[in-house]
């Protein structure tokens, strides 16, 4: 796409679809270039998958967010937001299987007594079988772990958290999902660091420190929101966007839904981090038969999370644990204490997140709180966190559409609705559903902000930046 900051009317503001860190790192963005902007957000509160719920004084994430990044602009952001706020926080994190705790990063002592000397045996005899006669092509994720880990652990340490995560078997999850997420790491670079340590820095994803809000990431975005209704760029949360007008060209006009209203909103640009698919559906006039087909073949994986108020303080020291033990259905717990006092308002109390994977509508999504939470507390109980009698409370939060899956032939699904969208002159998708990719909040953030230089008159290609592999490539948009 190509743009002109001469095409930008300023007497008209900038529509943003969602206030999710890439809609708000846009709105960001155009209020300190002078162009107005108005963001328009279903939920009732902002921060999308980076939000922050409080409940009875208890706040908690919808799955926990580090903040680190080598991308200078984004990271002076949070700085000149939250000043004092961002904490210094140090990582720790383990695997739990087989009823022991294994340390991530691999730590080959730990591994090999948590495994015992047989099956660690085994998993470097897999390791090597692996490497003398890899799987080609590598087309599946199965196959990219594999190839670096071998058979064992792969089954150890992937496989049942990731169909998990998922819902699909790792052999219909596409490869690029690992190059995305874990590329850099290895068998072999793990065992070398266990040893001696990382002299070479190339084992990026695993950060031992890391920033983070003190009242939690959604502290940010509220701050955002705040700083942007008071300079008169408004943030109109729970207005749904149900028509996106358009002449073929260009967007010319924005309907979205509050209440009872219909409201209307001309368009000069429009920034949308709304999912692929709904951006395509609302269309009016509808897109092409086939692009429509494309949007709605692509998938999405849902989310919940489960807080429990426990009246026990030092449950464990790590931030978050993994859970692969397929005895149960929580995939990962936090332990929000840990990751900031504050947001633990009662001393000698925790806040744990049960963290459970869906799709929306299937049995897990329609369970009901009151189910979910007894699922939460016998679970968290059987794996020797926490006895029921010390649960004294929690609530439930549902998030749609938490992650874009890669599975199939989405690939050229996603080049279908690319190119089309890409006619269109003034419309700028962004983040994580935006794009459909993967990405972390940085990465979000930074779509967002060539994003804005675009409407601004430079040329980028917003497609092109990668989704996170834990900091694994260098960034190529330095603009700080």
């Amino acid at each position: 796409m190509s743009f002109s900051g001469q095409d930008v009317d300023r007497r008209q503001p900038v529509v943003i679809i969602g206030a999710g860190p890439a809609g708000l790192t846009a709105a960001w963005e155009l209020q300190n270039a002078h162009v107005p902007c108005i963001v328009l957000e279903q939920d009732a509160m902002v921060g999308g998958i980076a939000r922050t719920v409080c409940y009875q004084g208890y706040r908690f994430d919808i799955g926990g967010h580090r903040f680190f990044t080598k991308v200078a602009a984004v990271n002076q952001m949070w700085r000149d937001i939250l000043g004092g706020d961002l904490l210094e926080r140090s990582r720790l994190s383990r695997i739990y299987f087989d009823g022991k705790y294994f340390d991530y990063p691999l730590n080959i002592r730990n591994v090999v007594l948590g495994l015992g000397l047989m099956r660690s045996a085994l998993a470097f005899l897999s390791y090597v079988k692996a490497n003398l006669n890899p799987r080609r092509p590598e087309v599946s994720l199965e196959d990219w772990i594999v190839n670096r880990f071998g058979r064992v652990l792969y089954e150890i340490f992937f496989k049942t958290y990731t169909e998990k995560v998922w819902g699909i078997p790792c052999a219909e999850i596409g490869s690029d999902w690992a190059e995305q997420r874990i590329r850099g790491l290895s068998f072999y670079r793990a065992v070398m660091a266990a040893l001696w340590g990382d002299r070479s820095k190339k084992i990026k994803t695993l950060t031992k420190v890391f920033y983070y809000p003190r009242l939690g990431p959604g502290q940010i975005w509220e701050e955002v929101q705040t700083r942007l209704n008071a300079a008169g760029n408004r943030v109109e949360t729970e207005a749904e966007v149900v028509s996106i007008e358009h002449d073929g060209k260009r967007v010319t006009e924005i309907a979205a839904k509050k209440g009872e209203s219909l409201l209307r909103f001309p368009a000069s640009e429009i920034i949308s981090s709304m999912p692929l698919r709904e951006l395509v559906e609302r269309l009016n006039p509808s897109a092409p038969a086939d692009v429509l087909e494309a949007a709605r073949s692509l998938r999405y994986r849902d989310f919940l999370t489960v807080a429990l108020i426990i009246n026990k303080p030092n449950l464990f020291a790590d931030n978050w644990i993994y859970i692969h033990d397929p005895n149960v259905k929580v995939g990962r717990i936090q332990n929000f204490g840990n990751w900031s006092p504050d947001m633990v308002p009662e001393p000698g109390h925790s806040c744990l997140g049960l963290e459970y994977f869906c799709f929306e509508g299937d049995e897990l999504w329609t369970t009901s709180d009151e189910h979910l939470l007894a699922l939460a507390a016998r679970e968290v109980s059987a794996l020797g966190f926490v006895s029921d009698a010390a649960i004294t409370g929690g609530t439930v939060v549902r998030m749609k559409k938490a992650y874009p899956v890669y599975a199939g032939d989405y690939k050229s699904r996603l080049n279908t609705v690319r190119e089309y969208l890409d006619t269109f002159r003034n419309l700028h998708p962004v983040g994580r559903n935006g794009l459909h990719k993967y990405n972390n909040q940085d990465h979000s953030m930074l779509t967002a902000m060539l994003a804005v230089r675009n409407i601004l008159g430079e040329k980028h290609d917003v497609w092109s930046v990668n989704a996170d592999c834990e900091y694994h490539e260098e960034v190529k948009y330095d603009h700080s």
